[in-house]
């Protein structure tokens, strides 16, 4: 697993007009192709009568699948253009389609090239982009006159306590960043001089809004 990647905050869509020409722009999460695909054919067949349905995509932890169509437009001036925006903003398991609804005033190649960048420039910053992190689950397991000195600490720290159990002992179930897990377990440790115990479990991801 990655340690870190970005993406694409939320499945949504943005929509601007050029030169009477409507372009919307449809992104979605995926981590398949088939994924992917099942998307652009649910846009084709909602925008059936637009003119061009141009698709970019880019899944897989290095980029292994990349995938662009123009849908019409003359050749590498909608997909590529979309591609090359997902890629400079270093994107992973993305897909976009740009409906174009023609509006009577031809853009030619530099302008259709700069029109589907820019559908997808401006539809990323109306959607948001995150920073996807690996992060550990790892719970803490104090005393209970421990417990609130931990409690107090954690939030000081700005560290994410997802859950509180508690039984015979308080346990703090904390989501940390995965290069920052040895230095937290030696935080707490000194936090609370050594009366604490860990219990490491399974990797997640967690989103931070860039």
């Amino acid at each position: 697993m990655l340690n870190h990647y970005y993406t694409i905050e939320q499945d949504g869509q943005f929509e601007l007009e050029i030169k009477k020409s409507r372009f919307i722009c449809h992104l979605k999460q995926v981590t398949t192709e088939t994924d992917a695909q099942t998307f652009i054919q649910a846009v084709k067949k909602e925008h059936s009568k637009a003119n061009h349905n141009c698709v970019a995509y880019l899944i897989g932890e290095q980029d292994e699948i990349q995938r662009a169509y123009d849908d019409g437009e003359p050749s590498g001036t909608a997909g590529v253009p979309m591609l090359e925006v997902l890629k400079k903003k270093q994107l992973k398991n993305v897909v976009v389609v740009v409906t174009r609804y023609f509006g009577g005033i031809k853009l030619g190649a530099g302008g259709l090239i700069r029109a589907y960048g820019k559908a997808v420039s401006q539809g990323l910053v109306e959607i948001g982009v995150v920073e996807r992190r690996l992060h550990t689950q790892i719970t803490v397991v104090v005393a209970y006159p421990a417990s609130g000195k931990l409690e107090n600490s954690l939030s000081e720290a700005n560290y994410t306590i997802k859950d509180v159990l508690y039984s015979e002992v308080v346990s703090f179930v904390c989501l940390v960043d995965q290069e920052h897990l040895n230095a937290f377990q030696e935080e707490v440790i000194e936090w609370l001089n050594g009366q604490v115990s860990f219990k490491i479990g399974e990797n997640v991801y967690c989103d931070k809004k860039m």
